[in-house]
């Protein structure tokens, strides 16, 4: 089976000084193409025009954005400002670059001393969203051992959520590839995800590269499979997770988890706990990105609605936390999902996937 391991960002110093090298996700599937970013204005404009993206991987490049500015010599406060701002509703972005800006400035907030500092803070980020990224994948495949015994998964995914937005094998996909390598997929349902078709041009690039019995459906279609019972759980990732448990994820997620409630199927979320934002109360409160009309009035540069027309184009909608079978993260499994069990889990020490039987938070 091939590598799902993508280069989807790394650090680099040529000659003429560092750089932040990022595998181009609007090129793809057509083209493997890299875009070095040589300042943060630069990898600002890659974020929003999402050369770069997904909650992990965006923390990483916040951080590794901050580690530039600094050996460059630029302004580093200005620069993390922008690039918090970059794209608000993924809050690992902002966590990302404040950990940088920490380190940073705990190492005297300038000079070579602080832009090493900023930059061991980023990579060592980076490694611990690999280590992460395993955690994840165990624990996820536990939960689908206790809740689907016998194995043989069908198993629907929105979005993309592999290696192209982590240090590793990436959340919910992470998750469906430990249950390949073990043997247990039967079939990965793979949401197009309009208006940018994330899962058509990505999720079933690294399906492909694994091997994986995989098919891309409309996203329209997904209740057809449910209605047929073809579906065995939904996995997703999120960008942003509210204290009480209330899931922000692409634009399409909340419809599927309307179905899967409707037709008893388990709506799994998984991401790392630096995704669950305690500060934010509850799903109204998370700000939604809205993006230009022409994502939707477009389709890969072609007209495909009348010129002029109005569109509706949010990245994101908000699963409330009802509708949420469980969310899986790095020190466990949170079941059922509210505000106490996951201020627990928050609090706790980093876990290795490993679970208890107690029906609630596991470690």
């Amino acid at each position: 089976m091939a590598d799902s391991t993508l280069p989807a960002l790394r650090w680099a110093e040529p000659p003429d000084g560092p750089v932040l090298v990022l595998l181009d996700q609007t090129r793809l599937p057509a083209e493997e193409a890299e875009l070095a970013c040589t300042d943060v204005p630069g990898l600002v404009a890659a974020i929003q025009s999402l050369v770069v993206r997904g909650a992990p991987l965006l923390g990483i490049a916040g951080a590794y954005g901050v580690a530039l500015a600094a050996a460059r010599g630029y302004d580093v406060t200005e620069a993390a400002r922008q690039l918090a701002e970059a794209r608000p509703t993924a809050v690992n972005l902002a966590w990302g670059v404040e950990r940088a800006l920490a380190a940073y400035r705990s190492a005297g907030g300038d000079g070579p001393a602080a832009a090493r500092a900023a930059l061991a803070e980023a990579r060592a980020l980076h490694r611990q969203d690999a280590e992460d990224s395993e955690r994840m994948a165990a624990a996820g495949l536990g939960l689908l051992g206790e809740l689907l015994p016998g194995g043989g998964y069908r198993l629907l995914t929105h979005c993309n959520t592999g290696a192209l937005i982590s240090g590793a094998y990436g959340t919910a996909f992470g998750v469906v590839r430990a249950a390949h390598l073990a043997g247990r997929l039967r079939r990965l349902w793979v949401d197009e995800t309009r208006p940018l078709l994330q899962g058509a041009r990505l999720t079933a690039y690294e399906a492909a590269r694994d091997d994986m019995p995989y098919a891309v459906l409309a996203d329209g279609a997904a209740g057809s499979l449910f209605a047929a019972g073809e579906v065995d759980a939904v996995l997703i990732g999120a960008d942003r997770i509210a204290a009480d448990g209330a899931v922000a994820n692409k634009i399409g997620s909340y419809p599927l988890a309307v179905l899967a409630r409707h037709h008893g199927v388990p709506f799994i979320v998984v991401a790392p706990v630096s995704t669950v934002d305690l500060a934010t109360p509850d799903g109204a409160a998370i700000r939604i990105e809205h993006r230009p009309g022409h994502e939707v009035t477009e389709v890969r540069g072609v007209q495909v609605a009348p010129v002029g027309a109005r569109a509706y184009n949010p990245a994101f909608d908000v699963t409330p936390p009802e509708l949420v079978t469980a969310i899986v993260t790095e020190r466990g499994v949170v079941s059922p999902v509210d505000h106490g069990n996951l201020a627990e889990m928050c609090a706790g020490p980093r876990g290795d996937g490993s679970g208890s039987d107690d029906g609630m938070m596991r470690e």
